[in-house]
């Protein structure tokens, strides 16, 4: 008896704190919402507004009750001070906005007909190793653990560094990008690296993170060391085409992997500045990269709804093999690749964004990169560079998670393992612009994302 007294105890705080977590991020979001309308004149004051806003709600505690009571209230205060924003300022409820991101469940010959990708329900051993918590505790965030406001212009892109839990990366369209230590005290910009004309499309870290590559539309990649902040090499295109997307050869950092305006997937080579020879053409703008963990296959997306999957060898040497067509010409924002590891499931999947209103899964189904459509959920996204990423240690996880941010200005946390009904786990409400980058850092304790307007958001997960 003294047992199921003490397990229905524990199980009412989660449950109380889980609800009231959930209030406070709609509180957040609805203050967010109307912060555009906020002294328009000076947005210095907007920021700080909104950062002592989420300092206030973490530091306050009260009961589900009083939160409804209060969210009702201040929703009525602000409508009456501020009248009707471009959004409605109407919060939808946790169970209303699961519905806003759903499974396409029409039948399709092209989808994958196995039932599970991930570890079985057997598998303790797997889920012992991360606390055996069910994946909607895992991925349950309890709100803002900063805001960054270092760029005046849109961020299109947020990364931590590889295996480093405090050290982010953003870039802008202001042509800077900044470093920033996210478990600092306080958090704060430790660097802003300054050198491109034009606005800084993408990045990549090396993978001991002592470099950093950054694409522009000045047509330039550069190279920078971390650790002084300072560009260490700038490499021209050739045809001064706009550089659109970049990464690092996993298995060999020496080349940068590149997609610029003219429909070209490009290698620079470090050591030398210079582009090597070999051109892969794909069309279009290449808007995004992925590759699988020993380069050996490429993934390029454009603008005209189409992946394009490319053989590469470590030297170097390019190859055009398949060609997907989404089916409709839209841009592929955003590709994101991920191996199995697990002992139940070996499945190579990619991720991909694509501007019509959706968000992709594939299964990869044999070694020239082949893409076999498994899943495809709804997103608002038409307009923006919109990304996603899988999280980090799902592989060892029962349920697999993916994030995403959209254009109604929400992050996503989808399970795509569960029915139509049921696969949004969670709801992050606090940009009031679409979110255009997102980031896990590895361990999964902090999710960083970043919007049109210039804010970055870090978000703090829930310790159930």
């Amino acid at each position: 008896g003294e047992c199921t007294y003490t397990s229905t105890f524990v199980n009412s705080n989660i449950f109380y704190s889980i609800m009231t977590t959930a209030l406070q991020q709609q509180v957040f979001a609805l203050d967010a919402r109307y912060n555009a309308s906020r002294a328009p004149n000076y947005p210095g004051f907007r920021t700080l507004y909104i950062r002592r806003r989420s300092q206030l709600l973490r530091e306050t505690e009260h009961q589900p009750d009083k939160w409804k009571q209060y969210l009702k209230l201040r929703s009525a205060l602000l409508q009456q001070r501020y009248g009707n924003p471009n959004e409605n300022p109407s919060i939808s409820s946790r169970s209303v906005s699961r519905t806003s991101i759903s499974n396409e469940s029409r039948t399709n010959p092209i989808f994958s007909q196995k039932d599970s990708v991930v570890p079985t329900r057997q598998a303790e051993a797997s889920r012992a190793i991360v606390g055996g918590n069910t994946i909607a505790e895992n991925y349950a965030f309890k709100g803002v653990h900063h805001i960054f406001d270092q760029h005046s212009d849109p961020v299109t892109m947020v990364k931590f560094a590889n295996n480093d839990q405090s050290m982010l990366c953003c870039s802008s369209v202001d042509g800077t990008l900044s470093l920033c230590n996210v478990m600092g005290s306080p958090p704060c910009v430790t660097g802003i690296l300054k050198g491109h004309k034009q606005a800084v499309t993408g990045f990549d870290w090396s993978a001991g993170n002592e470099l950093l590559a950054s694409s522009s539309l000045d047509g330039t990649i550069k190279v920078w060391k971390v650790n002084e902040f300072t560009c260490l090499r700038t490499i021209e295109d050739p045809h001064k085409s706009q550089l659109l997307c970049c990464m690092f050869q996993p298995v060999n950092n020496n080349l940068l992997i590149t997609g610029n305006s003219r429909g070209e997937v490009r290698i620079a080579n470090v050591s030398t500045g210079r582009f090597m020879k070999n051109i892969c053409r794909v069309t279009g703008n290449v808007l995004s990269l992925a590759s699988d963990a020993n380069c050996k296959t490429l993934w390029a997306g454009n603008d005209k709804g189409e992946i394009v999957s490319i053989l590469c060898d470590i030297s170097g040497q390019l190859c055009r093999t398949k060609r997907l067509n989404i089916g409709i010409p839209c841009s592929i924002t955003s590709l994101s690749y991920r191996a199995w590891i697990s002992r139940e499931a070996r499945d190579p999947l990619l991720l991909v964004n694509c501007a019509d209103n959706s968000l992709c899964l594939f299964n990869i189904i044999d070694y020239e990169g082949s893409l076999l459509l498994k899943r495809k959920f709804q997103n608002k996204h038409q307009k923006h560079s919109i990304k996603s990423t899988f999280c980090p240690i799902m592989s060892f996880r029962q349920g697999a998670c993916v994030v995403t941010g959209s254009e109604d200005g929400n992050v996503y946390f989808l399970d795509i393992e569960k029915p139509t009904t049921k696969s949004c786990l969670n709801t992050l409400q606090g940009h009031a612009s679409p979110i255009l980058g997102i980031s896990f850092n590895y361990n999964e304790s902090l999710l960083a994302t970043s919007d049109l307007e210039g804010l970055v958001i870090i978000w703090k997960r829930a310790d159930l």
